[in-house]
């Protein structure tokens, strides 16, 4: 009688295994800025809310610069950390922007077009780029999500300059155009792994977040 082997699997590791990895831990501190910047949009607390946001994506950019210059990584590693970044992505440029204009707009019905609009362009995005990656392994094809946050912070600076009425206008036209870019067939250089684009976006950042703490005040 002839007996099958049954070669014992190996168990998976804890999903918990994977918190300890610097590249996530980055991740997930983004994803606690985001966090803020969705409970001070929903309080009207904006200045807040784009500290929060501008923050998000220097910990979304650190993460991917960490994994790349760290060794010892596994497969695993960096299959679960390209997971981790792109449900968080939805969240962080999707979900938030949608939140401030709806925030933003008082949560009157007609934001909630816009809010749609901005949300599918980001879920659309970043399937789109799940399968099909870069472009020429250097470009992404529509506008990268993190662009969006980069802008819409800077587009917040002209809020106290024309009346509440007026700049939900512009807020609202600006996502939209964003979103639109989103689904583009535009192509972008991959800007988070030039050194020197990860040293602007540190000085973008401190700038933002002086700017903002100094309106808060």
């Amino acid at each position: 009688m002839t007996t099958d082997t049954v070669k014992k699997q190996e168990s998976p590791p804890t999903i918990l295994s994977f918190a300890k990895d610097l590249p996530n831990i980055c991740s997930l501190a983004g994803l606690a800025c985001t966090l803020l910047a969705i409970y001070f949009s929903i309080l009207g607390v904006f200045y807040a809310a784009m500290i929060g946001m501008v923050w998000a994506v220097a910990f979304d950019w650190a993460d991917g610069l960490i994994a790349r210059r760290m060794s010892g990584r596994t497969g695993n590693d960096r299959a679960f950390g390209g997971q981790l970044d792109v449900l968080i992505d939805i969240v962080s440029y999707g979900v938030t922007p949608a939140i401030l204009l709806l925030s933003y707009g008082k949560f009157e019905p007609i934001f909630l077009v816009g809010a749609f609009l901005m949300l599918a362009a980001a879920g659309l995005r970043l399937s789109y780029f799940s399968v099909f990656g870069l472009s020429g392994g250097t470009k992404y094809i529509g506008l990268a999500l993190d662009n969006n946050s980069l802008i819409l912070v800077l587009v917040f600076a002209l809020e106290s300059l024309v009346s509440e009425g007026a700049f939900s206008v512009v807020i609202y036209a600006s996502g939209l155009s964003l979103a639109a870019l989103n689904v583009s067939r535009i192509k972008t250089p991959k800007l988070s792994g030039n050194p020197i684009n990860v040293y602007i976006l540190a000085t973008y950042t401190l700038a933002i977040t002086a700017f903002y703490s100094w309106k808060l005040m």
